[in-house]
Order: structure tokens, then sequence, then C-alpha cells
């Protein structure tokens, strides 16, 4: 099993080779982060480069599943 730090120094070097590839793993297809990646490596790589790495530090996988599965009551 790979740490969490181990995950996220995969996905950079995901992200440093294909973009969108990073985000897809941490937000997944349908997000719009995934969309705006794939649509900044398509206008230009670097832009798209960069808009990854940032998306894959900024993001907390921990903060972001507790939002989701946290209860309504």
């Amino acid at each position: 099993m790979c740490t969490d730090n181990t995950a996220r120094c995969l996905e950079i070097l995901l992200a440093l080779f294909l973009p969108p590839l990073g985000v897809f793993f941490r937000k997944g297809l349908c997000s719009l982060e995934f969309w705006l990646c794939l649509l900044l490596t398509i206008l230009g790589y670097v832009p798209g480069m960069i808009y990854a790495v940032w998306i894959i530090v900024k993001v907390n996988p921990d903060s972001e599943s507790r939002e989701i599965y946290e209860p309504l009551a």
C-alpha cells in the first residue's frame, strides 16, 4: 500500500507528463477541474501542467471525502 505522500508524488509526476491524467486520479472524470485541465493542455502544455500540479497540491483528499459523506441530519 502506498501512503498519501507517495500517492501525491506519483500524481505530480503524472501531471508533469500528462496533466489531465494527474487531475483525473485526484478529482475524477466528471469534474470541472479535469475538463479545464484538458482544455488548458490542448491550448498549451505548460498552462495545463501548472494547473494540474496546483490542483493536486491544493486539494486535500481527507477534507474532500468528509464533505461528500457528511450526514444531512
